[in-house]
């Protein structure tokens, strides 16, 4: 491919770009099942569409040459993405888990994984003495998110990636809140990134998917098989959206995070707020590592209410900002981790991970930000007791 200095030109050109037979400037949706083969004992380019499909392998190309990897994978939905990463490893194997992290993915492994026998152990990641400390002979990986859901809380990328590699064991990173626009956790070391696309690679809310990047061939191997074997694979048309919304990939995060920042600064100054968390701000733990490794402090904020607030009234009192699951849309969604996101979690699990009932997510949105301002002053106003 055409090596581009800038990403946002590579949102739009990279990958596999158009169609060779037509000239198509979009890859066309190939919504087929199988592929008919030259002769007996002869394969073609394709064989039967959960092994492989050309618009699926548009939108793999594309985002492997956007996290500078060497394969990428799409999937189902984000949890069929991480569930893939999991299935790389053996009963009696064990994954440090970075302590703040998406309810899904602690679920999957608390639950679905534990009968398996796949182990795994959560530890503050943005202390690496204390990871080292937990790195025992059944120890295999090490899975960060940083910024973290819904904290954003900040692990140094490469730290980590050193520290999987001095002990051979392989490193991982959820970077579905920065995406590759934002942060290329590859660049620092890292073995496997993970995206849920539904988030800000799709952009509009109107798709459901996942994706894998890895940065050697044995890896991408091993992924693939998963991928092939299991079969939990992204479907034609929605690899079609994904690859209409990477497009506008970099002047869509570019509103969500000029809006975000304002809206930060905003809250951090703002009455019933007791705590911002956004890596954006030079308040916020981890700033500096996060300005090294990521361009801005991304689209997501959390904040907590003061006890003289109802959460309740908060969110009934919202106009613009929708309460709803989910992030990385054109418009603004709000929620409660305790009650949403993380509702997995036990009380005391939460309250371990710093969750607590008037923590509030807010995925920004690119509308006018005078309008989610004004809307977040008032709700905020009119919860009150």
């Amino acid at each position: 491919m055409t090596q581009f200095k800038k990403v946002e030109s590579a949102v739009i050109h990279a990958g596999i770009y158009g169609d060779q037979y037509t000239k198509s400037v979009n890859v066309p949706i190939y919504q087929t099942s199988t592929y008919g083969q030259p002769a007996l004992y002869e394969k073609g380019s394709w064989e039967y569409s959960r092994s492989g499909n050309p618009t699926r392998a548009a939108l793999e190309k594309l985002v492997a040459d956007l996290e500078h990897g060497s394969a990428a994978f799409g999937f189902a939905s984000g949890m069929a993405a991480i569930t893939a990463v999991f299935q790389l490893f053996n009963s009696g194997d064990k994954i440090l888990l970075c302590a703040n992290v998406y309810g899904g993915t602690f679920r999957l492994l608390d639950t679905v994984f534990k009968q398996f026998k796949l182990n795994f152990e959560c530890v503050d990641t943005s202390d690496l003495s204390k990871v080292e400390e937990k790195i025992t002979e059944d120890v295999k990986a090490i899975y960060v998110e940083t910024p973290s859901n819904p904290l954003l809380n900040i692990t140094d990328l490469k730290a980590v990636a050193d520290l999987a590699h001095k002990h051979q064991i392989l490193s991982i990173v959820d970077n579905t809140f920065l995406t590759p626009y934002l942060q290329q956790p590859l660049d620092f070391g890292i073995d496997i990134v993970i995206h849920s696309a539904t988030k800000y690679l799709g952009g509009h809310s109107d798709v459901v998917a996942g994706l894998v990047v890895v940065n050697s061939q044995e890896l991408a191997d091993k992924v693939y098989f998963v991928q092939n074997t299991a079969g939990a694979i992204v479907g034609p048309f929605d690899a079609f959206l994904l690859l209409r919304g990477i497009k506008t990939l970099a002047v869509r995060l570019d509103r969500h995070c000029e809006n975000a920042q304002k809206l930060a600064e905003f809250l951090d100054k703002t009455d019933g707020v007791t705590k911002v968390y956004y890596p954006g701000l030079k308040t916020h733990q981890g700033y500096e590592i996060h300005q090294r490794q990521a361009k801005n402090g991304g689209a997501m904020i959390s904040f907590e209410l003061d006890d003289k607030h109802d959460v309740k009234k908060f969110f009934s009192a919202l106009d613009t900002i929708l309460l709803a699951e989910s992030l990385g849309g054109v418009e603004s969604l709000i929620c409660h981790p305790a009650s949403m996101t993380h509702a997995a979690l036990s009380e005391e699990e939460q309250l371990k991970a710093g969750i607590t009932k008037n923590l509030i997510r807010f995925s920004v949105g690119i509308e006018a930000f005078e309008d989610l301002r004004d809307d977040l002053d008032n709700a905020i106003k009119a919860s009150a007791v």
